[in-house]
């Protein structure tokens, strides 16, 4: 639908119904999780620049942190570097955890910097090893050896764990109207490098900065029940009553948690969003509906009415 086709009416009570949201969240920190379909597909890249950019343009403060796992894959590919996994999480090597940080830090990242720009922002981008923003610990998995009774302790190489934010180099770059544009790879007391995962790293970020909201983006519609209906408006103990009973399991399990740890560690909300839809992120902040399932500490309220 292009400009002229659209009523006006319709864009006129849009722009209302965004009023109290924009009112209520202008100067707050927004920290968005970048990844699957709306870093994949053209109309959604291009929307998801445009989200950030408006945000910034009204008084918010949006932090990105982004993935890249296919980007990644599609590298070590083309160098013949096999791709091995352990639970989901790849295992790095000195020589992939070199890929890894040519995607993330250089590829992925300056394209989203690049396309925030292009749409009239103001992106810079950072890994975690920048101002040592991200420092890491080696995370260790572990995995049941159907031959033994005990777990066994898999080293799965240059895989990290967030041991400590500092959120400095963020806030001078947010303070002077950048948006900063963060890969998850962190560095420990060494120097060594680590990849993490992003859904991680945006949560500890968001906790660091004491961020109005967390969003991860997903490819899936949100956390849905047995009915396949999206749940949504839930608070921290309704979330953990439906991890205990199973409702929340398989690949939805560690981001839930991440959403869960965020909000429990004090930031405001927690969105899992439908990063399909276009324009995710705006009708998420700015409607009543939303697009995907809302995790808060008590019970949501709606902006004061005008």
């Amino acid at each position: 639908m292009n400009a002229a086709s659209r009523d006006p009416q319709v864009v006129v009570e849009v722009l209302s119904e965004a009023l109290p949201y924009i009112q209520q969240f202008s100067g707050k920190t927004v920290v968005v999780k970048y990844g699957g379909n709306a870093m994949t597909e053209d109309h959604l890249i291009d929307s998801f620049a445009r989200n950030i950019v408006l945000m910034k343009e009204v008084g918010i403060n949006p932090v990105v942190v982004h993935g890249g796992g296919p980007q990644i894959g599609e590298l070590l590919g083309k160098l013949n570097i096999e791709s091995r996994f352990v639970n989901g999480m790849r295992v790095t090597d000195a020589e992939t955890m070199d890929v890894v940080e040519m995607v993330l830090g250089g590829l992925v990242n300056k394209s989203i910097v690049n396309l925030i720009n292009q749409c009239g922002g103001k992106a810079i981008g950072v890994t975690g090893k920048d101002g040592a923003q991200i420092r890491a610990r080696q995370l260790h998995v572990e995995q049941q050896n159907p031959e033994h009774t005990a777990s066994e302790i898999i080293d799965i190489g240059h895989v990290g764990d967030v041991e400590a934010i500092s959120t400095d180099l963020i806030e001078m770059l947010a303070a002077r109207d950048f948006i900063p544009v963060i890969a998850p790879i962190g560095v420990d007391g060494s120097g060594k490098s680590y990849n993490i995962n992003a859904d991680l790293v945006a949560g500890k970020v968001a906790e660091a900065l004491a961020a109005e909201k967390l969003m991860l983006l997903t490819n899936v519609a949100g956390l849905m029940n047995d009915s396949g209906e999206v749940l949504t408006g839930l608070t921290t103990a309704q979330v953990d009553a439906l991890i205990d009973n199973g409702t929340v399991h398989g690949g939805m399990l560690p981001k839930i948690r991440c959403a869960l740890d965020a909000v429990k560690g004090g930031v405001q909300s927690a969105h899992i969003i439908d990063g399909r839809v276009p324009h995710a992120v705006l009708l998420e902040i700015f409607t009543n509906a939303g697009v995907g399932t809302l995790i808060t500490a008590h019970p949501a309220e709606q902006p004061p009415a005008c």
